[in-house]
């Protein structure tokens, strides 16, 4: 493991100037990083900074599953816990049995956990970002930090390697297959609120890849039954029986996708089956469930600003996220996994994380997940035990998801999702269960544009004066792209924001990149905040209703 640089031993104990050198040819421009007035979350005082809690095997934040947005102030009123802290009745049959729907407002935290321990919350970055040129992070930003960590003493693993991926969407055709022939798949999906909104900080994408045989007919390659199977992992996750696909020629893979009792040439929709198809016909659907062998890789980057102010996915990556089933677990199995969980949490012991060495972590409920991040120059580098704790915090047990899951539930449905993802090609809609756009409906609930309420690009486009959310004009919007995206000034103040992160690699602390100190999030948890008022509580789907989009592409296919 490598050693606390210069930068970060120095930079970060003594806080002195310090200049980092930019990696582009084009620019001799450094970024000067005047650090002596800024209150980082280490003191002179410390013995060690972040990165080198691991390198000595020191553990800074046991609690490290609870993310930095459980710390929000609600004030009885704001309630962004909704989206991830839900319970269902046992009778659906969910294999979520997590139920943790009383979270809501609710600050249950273990001893320790009533310490935030994501200090970088509370951090004024306002001068560091001001030290930054535009041309500096525009000309950072733009880099490929992906493709150059194929190869190299810490490479990114073969099964975490799509060609071409910091090209966003030129890695993929225009049914979403990666050109490299890898069996990866971009699928369109709609961000979970707010995280994952490009006014918040990143950008990002999505990928699927199911076994071999799942893509097989009689040995072979057959790209008909590979979305034929990904579309019935589809429907058992969202629990829908028909769907739109790719017209399919059934004499040639001698199957009744659509169910009409005839083999046509040209089968537009798929019903819901028993049993997968090809060469994986001997692998039952799973309720809710993916199989074993599933892997999703995930990609956050900068937020890519072009020279027209347009908004899109930059090339150079923050990290790159890989999940993988690796034991399929039975609805009853997993039963057992938030059984054990809720009773170690009953007697009040820390939460566990399982490590595999350089195949990341265990999550206890069937899935692998491991992740690379930023060096502080910009390379991707394998994350630390302590860092890969994190993911746990939204992979693990949170009663909204779907198998530790979240973006393939909320995948624009059929055909017209399969595809990198398209913020222009979606519009806000509303969740199953309820009737106006998401988005709007988590503005209202949260009070902001994120679930800190501070940000104020968001705040002074979507609400009024008195804090409320100017529901017509949000409803107005063309779609997700014109609502969730900031301006282009936003967009760079973020991305330096987080460079100054990465320059600290400070990530133990908090990985948001905010601008200025949080002011509705607590420090410390204690009695005199107030329960979040029951009328402010709320039972939640994160599955959408797509029934527009849907009904319109299988009305095309009925024409």
């Amino acid at each position: 493991m490598k050693m606390l640089n210069a930068y970060r031993l120095i930079g970060a104990l003594l806080f002195i100037p310090v200049v980092v050198a930019c990696t582009s040819e084009s620019q001799d421009v450094g970024i000067a990083q005047e650090t002596a007035d800024i209150q980082y979350p280490y003191s002179e005082g410390d013995d060690i900074p972040a990165l080198a809690y691991m390198e000595h095997n020191e553990v800074y934040n046991p609690e490290a599953v609870i993310p930095p947005q459980c710390y929000t102030k609600t004030d009885g009123v704001h309630n962004p816990c909704y989206a991830c802290h839900q319970s269902y009745e046992l009778s659906e049959l969910r294999p979520n049995q997590m139920g943790d729907g009383t979270l809501q407002g609710n600050y249950e935290f273990s001893d320790v956990g009533l310490t935030n321990s994501w200090k970088n919350l509370f951090i004024d970055r306002s001068a560091l970002i001001e030290t930054i040129s535009d041309d500096t992070i525009l000309s950072y930003i733009n880099e490929d930090n992906y493709s150059t960590a194929f190869t190299g003493e810490e490479a990114l693993p073969d099964y975490m390697q799509i060609q071409n991926l910091s090209n966003a969407q030129g890695a993929f055709d225009e049914n979403g297959v990666a050109l490299d022939g890898s069996g990866w798949v971009s699928y369109n999906y709609k961000p979970f609120p707010s995280t994952f909104w490009p006014t918040n900080g990143s950008t990002g994408d999505a990928m699927i890849r199911l076994p071999a045989t799942f893509q097989q007919l009689d040995g072979e390659y057959n790209e008909a039954i590979y979305f034929a199977n990904l579309t019935l992992v589809e429907m058992t996750l969202k629990d829908v029986d028909r769907l739109p696909i790719t017209p399919v020629n059934e004499q040639s893979i001698g199957i009744d996708v659509d169910g009409d009792g005839e083999l046509t040439n040209a089968a537009e929709s798929i019903v819901r089956r028993s049993h997968y198809l090809g060469d994986a016909s001997d692998q039952a659907l799973a309720y809710m469930l993916y199989p074993e062998g599933t892997e999703f890789l995930h990609t956050v980057r900068y937020i890519g600003v072009d020279e027209n102010g347009d908004i899109y996915n930059a090339e150079r990556m923050k990290e790159v996220r890989y999940m993988k089933k690796h034991l399929f677990r039975s609805r009853e199995s997993l039963a057992s996994a938030y059984y054990a969980e809720a009773k170690d949490k009953h007697f009040e012991k820390l939460p566990q994380t399982r490590y595999l060495g350089d195949t990341g972590i265990d999550n206890g409920f069937g899935w692998t997940i491991n992740g690379f991040i930023e060096d502080g120059e910009g390379n991707l580098r394998a994350q630390h035990e302590q860092e890969l704790a994190f993911c746990n915090g939204c992979h693990k047990t949170v009663g909204s998801t779907f198998d530790q899951t979240f973006s393939f539930a909320r995948k624009v449905p059929g055909s017209n999702g399969w595809g990198y993802i398209d913020l222009h090609a979606m519009d806000d809609v509303p969740n199953i269960g309820e009737t106006q756009g998401e988005f709007l409906t988590y503005m209202q609930r949260v009070g902001g544009g994120d679930e800190f309420r501070q940000n104020a690009e968001m705040l002074a486009r979507w609400f009024d004066e008195n804090g409320m959310v100017k529901e017509d004009e949000v409803s107005r919007v063309n779609s997700l792209y014109d609502l969730i995206t900031p301006s282009p000034e936003r967009a760079l103040a973020l991305n330096k924001a987080y460079l100054t992160i990465v320059k600290e690699q400070s990530y133990l602390f908090g990985r948001d990149a905010t601008i200025s100190k949080a002011v509705n999030v607590l420090s410390e948890i204690d009695t005199a905040q107030p329960p979040l008022e029951r009328e402010h509580r709320y039972r939640w789907d994160m599955r959408l209703n797509w029934d527009d989009h849907a009904s319109a592409e299988l009305a095309d296919v009925n024409e």
